[in-house]
């Protein structure tokens, strides 16, 4: 019986060699193979150093300070602006008033069934107040009529309508106001409307220039 286990343990001891040794082949395998595996380089990371760290963080505030800077510029621009012409749509409406008494002025004065008569002249009178009235409360705004007469045509500020022949004037000067001009403070409200001067034709002159307007025709 001793024999018989003698020899079982000798045979799986054996059995147990032999799988050792067919097993080490493979783990030899599998370490060369892993071994044999290239590994793939590591990309190499270029950290910034600190100096160019606080560089790019200057320049990232002063761009924020200057965009600050221009923002507040241009806040403070519009609200100038808002509180000095704030009222400009309303004063150009207002000017209205002013072209209506002018208008009811002339129709007075143009009237054959009251002229020199006591009641056209309280009339003319009381259109004269209630416009210089007006213009004070304008001028106390800040609008004011724009001086035309004798000026040298600006067109800033003046729209020609028409050209009037006057000898007596340099051409482009202004000699009739057809309507008159405002500004409130630096800005137009609306430009005066002219007649300018230019220099008296020829006859020879305006005779060529009537044959031209007859051949137009």
């Amino acid at each position: 019986m001793e024999k018989e286990q003698n020899q079982n343990t000798t045979t799986e001891d054996r059995n147990q060699d032999s799988q050792k040794q067919t097993s080490k082949p493979e783990e030899k395998l599998d370490i060369e193979n892993k071994q044999g595996i290239k590994q793939e380089p590591k990309e190499e990371i270029n950290e910034t150093s600190p100096e160019e760290k606080i560089a790019e963080l200057e320049d990232k505030l002063t761009r924020t300070f200057a965009e600050m800077e221009n923002q507040r510029r241009r806040f403070e621009k519009e609200k100038e602006e808002a509180f000095e012409y704030g009222g400009y749509n309303f004063a150009k409406e207002a000017l209205n008033l002013i072209d209506n008494l002018e208008r009811s002025k002339q129709v007075l004065e143009a009237d054959e069934k009251l002229k020199d008569s006591e009641a056209q002249k309280k009339s003319l009178e009381h259109l004269d107040i209630i416009k210089k009235d007006t213009i004070s409360i304008f001028e106390k705004n800040n609008i004011r009529a724009i001086e035309s007469l004798n000026k040298k045509l600006d067109p800033n500020f003046h729209q020609a309508m028409m050209e009037i022949e006057d000898d007596t004037k340099e051409p482009g000067t202004i000699v009739q106001e057809i309507q008159k001009g405002f500004t409130i403070k630096e800005r137009l409200l609306r430009p005066s409307l002219v007649g300018v001067s230019k220099k008296t034709l020829k006859k020879e002159e305006k005779t060529e220039e009537n044959k031209e307007n007859t051949e137009d025709k």
